[in-house]
Formats: C-alpha cells, sequence, structure tokens
C-alpha cells in the first residue's frame, strides 16, 4: 500500500478498539505512511475527544486530515449527478484517494466501488 486514504468505519472501528484496525494503522505509521482523514469523514464520525472517542483523538495525531476546500467540494458535486445514491463523504474519499494515489481502508467497499467506476478510476480498496 503506497498512500492511505480512511473512511468513517475505520474511525469507528478504532473507536471500538478493534485490534486488527489498529494494527493496520500502525503497520502503516511504522512504514512511514500518514493516513489520510477526509473532514467529511471526521464531520461524521466525531462527537468530542474524551471517553470513547479517545482512541480515535490519539489516532487521528498520526494522520493528515485533507480539508474540503472549494476545489475538492465542485469535485465532488460534479460526481454525485451521475450516482443514483450520492454520498458526498464517500464521494469525497474516492476523489481525494483517486488523485493522490491511496488505498481507500473501508467497511463499505461497495459503495465505494460504484463510486470508483463512475468516475472511471482504478482505485483500490482495503475491506477491514
Amino acid at each position: 500500500m503506497t498512500g492511505a486514504t480512511y473512511d468513517a468505519g475505520v474511525l469507528i472501528a478504532v473507536e471500538r478498539q478493534d485490534i486488527t484496525v489498529l494494527g493496520l494503522h500502525n503497520d502503516l505509521v511504522m512504514r512511514g505512511i500518514t493516513p489520510v482523514v477526509p473532514a467529511g469523514v471526521l464531520a461524521q464520525v466525531w462527537r468530542g475527544g474524551s471517553g470513547r472517542q479517545a482512541p480515535v483523538a490519539q489516532m487521528l495525531k498520526q494522520c493528515e486530515i485533507e480539508p474540503l476546500d472549494e476545489t475538492l467540494a465542485k469535485q465532488v458535486g460534479k460526481t454525485s449527478k451521475g450516482l443514483t445514491s450520492p454520498d458526498v463523504v464517500d464521494i469525497s474519499v474516492v476523489v481525494g484517494a483517486l488523485g493522490r494515489g491511496d488505498q481507500v481502508v473501508t467497511n463499505d467497499a461497495g459503495d465505494i466501488k460504484q463510486i470508483s467506476d463512475a468516475l472511471g478510476g482504478a482505485l483500490l480498496i482495503y475491506t477491514i
């Protein structure tokens, strides 16, 4: 894996302290890979930094948060036009990952693949 973009399922798994996902994240970081978390993904999951979300807050210190700027927002909006059930956060995950050549780490491979296929991209998907 050259790069990794996380979707909401990864953050939820970390919140639940899923050892497989925590191991994957630690392996990426140990190999010098900084995982990317799109801002929309963080917004979907974040409810506060204490208690159950403390592991997520800790993990985020080792990630890059990708902002949803005007350029990305326009790409996402344009892409959503051609999809049957557009989820703008999932679209932002795919658009960003394709732009960087990242693999997407997800628990929702079906939706991610549908978006990638609609964009004509050859996206690698790692399902957790």
